[in-house]
C-alpha cells in the first residue's frame, strides 16, 4: 500500500468513525428528534456518489469510507423513519 492510500484509509476512517457514537445513540435512545430527515437524505446521496466515484476509480479508501459511513446513515435513517 502506497502512502497516498494510506492516507486516505486514515482520513476515511476517521471521519467515518465520527459518526459512530451519533449511530450509539439514537440505536439507543430511539430518539433522532434533532436530526434532520433532509439532511440526512442529501448526505447519504452524497455519500452514494462518492462510493460511486470510489468503484470508478478503483480507490479502496473512498469506497471503503463512503460504504461504512453510508450504512450507518442508513441506520439513523431507518431509526428516524421508524421512531420519528
Amino acid at each position: 500500500m502506497d502512502a497516498i492510500t494510506a492516507l486516505g484509509l486514515i482520513a476515511g476512517s476517521l471521519t467515518t468513525l465520527s459518526f459512530a457514537p451519533q449511530v450509539v445513540r439514537a440505536w439507543r435512545t430511539r430518539s433522532t428528534a434533532d436530526l434532520s430527515l433532509a439532511t440526512l437524505i442529501v448526505f447519504l446521496a452524497g455519500l452514494l456518489l462518492w462510493l460511486a466515484y470510489g468503484v470508478v476509480r478503483g480507490d479502496p479508501a473512498i469506497v471503503a469510507a463512503n460504504a461504512v459511513t453510508a450504512v450507518f446513515v442508513g441506520l439513523i435513517l431507518s431509526i428516524k423513519t421508524k421512531h420519528g
